[in-house]
């Protein structure tokens, strides 16, 4: 079960990574258009306006079309055969299913208590899906399709069919299927649906209530199941669906942003729901207090060296938002350091909603500027000096708790490991040697590796190696910077200095259930794995 929902959090974080660009656009927009900060040339109605429209309208795509996202992006990471082909069933499946809720709504409506006839959005309960007007599921409803689409095409896609009906076969057999299998899921969507929005209004109700506790716990929680894979599936329904409100955090702070930049109160008073995307502020004040005290507590033989591993893994964290390169380096030497982290991380959340500051801060500072501080600078600066205030005062508080903790228990983190237990960095001859592959002769009559020119095949030939072989794999998928992947025997895989011997960042363990950290590279780096494992990502 936990390899599942593991693979399913890291499917669903596929289309997350198209909102930092897509949120470049919109800030960018947003400030060129917002008349307060720019002046009369952003009037509406303008040359300059109506030009930079053209753009924010393409830059909400994304946003708009989040459920269609999510549907076609959960078979990339589950379908284990002809993923592109079930991204398709996926997508015409989810669009049938609401087909059948529109005209189910169309005649029945009245009587399912729903009123069809009403505007989209608010508390109407229903959305506008690829043209459609249909229930607001939101994501949950999306999810929930590509699902059962992906079991059926897991199941039939390969089912044999009698020649003479051999043309409905593969993917219009998983679609014929769906078809049928949709109808009595709409009727119950129309039945049970309703019901569930108003517990979701009443639990939004609750979020709202709670105030800085409310944040502490979102936050802590967030940080604290990153070790296994599992923090997408707290934030993503309040980010990116109705949880909190209609349309998610992101989509509804884009649209507010004209109006918050002529807004001169406290953004929390505005919008006291943006509270929750509150997970990034650790990216960019706590990694740095936690690369220093790395630093300053390394043997000082090894500060050098430690240095320009921090240097990079640290500016990732600050500017991308991509943390696991950092904390996957303490978690597993000294997990008590990650429960502090998390500690802190949530404490800062909360101060910060204390002070007033909200927004979307669940990146790095690329995000975060181009959605809080480029668009509302003129009438917040006030604000976000002071967010900067409040950040670099917790990133010492960072530096001196890690400081003490790890002189105090000696954990081994970066640079303070024993002489005697110093990681080994593997060369290619060595793996060459290992793995029985043949080693070609030199001009000098020394025998030379000849391993792949590709960095990534060769990184994936050691992981492969690292987790018992190709025989050993049972399927792989990545998310952002992990390559996840099952195993049939845990007992074969290496140990998590092992696998940062050779260029990784790490490796978590759940049961036969593998994460391993590998970075930015993680695409490519998945990608040649597949071909060293022989597993086929073609779609004949």
């Amino acid at each position: 079960m936990m390899q599942k929902i593991q693979r399913f959090g890291g499917a669903m974080f596929t289309p997350v990574l198209l909102f930092a660009f897509a949120g470049v656009i919109i800030g960018f927009g947003t400030l060129f258009t917002t008349e307060v900060v720019m002046g009369p040339i952003a009037a509406e109605g303008t040359v300059w306006t109506r030009c930079w429209n053209v753009l924010l309208d393409g830059g909400w795509t994304v946003f708009n079309q989040l459920p269609l996202l999510f549907c076609v992006a959960l078979p990339i990471g589950l379908a284990k055969k002809q993923n592109a082909r079930c991204c398709m069933e996926a997508v015409v499946t989810y669009l049938t299913f609401n087909y059948f809720v529109a005209a189910i709504l169309k005649g029945w409506g009245p009587a399912l208590g729903v009123d069809f006839s009403a505007e989209v959005g608010g508390t109407s309960g229903l959305a506008m899906i690829a043209g459609i007007k249909t229930l607001d599921m939101g994501m949950i409803g999306a999810l929930m399709i590509s699902g059962v689409t992906i079991y059926l095409h897991n199941r039939f896609y390969d089912a044999e069919l009698p020649d003479w009906l051999g043309v409905f076969s593969g993917s219009t057999f998983v679609y014929m299927i769906s078809f049928f299998v949709m109808l009595p899921i709409a009727i119950l969507a129309v039945l049970i649906w309703p019901r569930i929005q108003m517990g979701i209004y009443a639990f939004q109700g609750f979020v709202l209530t709670t105030g800085a506790f409310g944040v502490w716990i979102f936050v802590f929680l967030e940080r604290i199941l990153i070790p296994f894979g599992l923090h997408h599936l707290l934030y993503s329904p309040f980010y990116y669906d109705n949880i909190v409100i209609n349309g998610g955090i992101y989509a509804a702070w884009a649209k507010e942003l004209p109006t918050l930049a002529s807004y001169t109160g406290s953004l929390r008073d505005a919008a006291p729901w943006a509270a929750y995307t509150a997970t990034g502020y650790s990216k960019i004040f706590g990694c740095p207090g936690i690369a220093l005290a790395f630093y300053f507590t390394a043997k000082k033989d090894k500060r050098k060296e430690l240095l320009a591993l921090l240097i990079p893994i640290t500016l990732t964290a600050i500017l991308c938002g991509v943390t696991e390169p950092i904390e996957f380096t303490f978690l597993f030497i000294a997990p008590m350091l990650f429960v502090v982290h998390s500690l802190l991380a949530a404490t800062l959340s909360m101060c910060m909603y204390l002070a007033g500051i909200v927004g979307v801060y669940s990146g790095g500072m690329i995000e975060m500027a181009s959605l809080n501080w480029i668009p509302l600078m003129s009438t917040h600066w006030q604000q976000f000096v002071l967010q900067f205030g409040i950040g670099l005062c917790f990133t010492a508080v960072w530096f001196f708790v890690f400081r003490f903790m790890i002189l105090k228990f000696d954990f081994k983190t970066p640079g303070r490991e024993d002489d005697e237990e110093e990681v080994k960095f593997h060369s290619k001859a060595e793996y060459r040697d290992a793995k029985g592959i043949p080693q070609s002769v030199g001009s000098d009559g020394a025998a030379v590796a000849e391993m792949p020119k590709d960095k990534n095949t060769v990184l994936a030939m050691k992981i492969c190696d690292a987790l018992g072989g190709p025989e050993n794999i049972g399927d792989v998928t990545n998310c952002a910077t992990r390559l996840r992947v099952n195993v049939k025997d845990e007992n074969l895989v290496q140990e998590d200095k092992y696998f940062k011997s050779i260029g990784t960042h790490g490796i978590s363990k759940n049961g036969k259930a593998m994460q391993v950290i590998v970075g930015l590279s993680v695409p490519k780096v998945c990608e040649r794995f597949k071909e060293v494992v022989g597993i086929e990502d073609t779609d004949e």
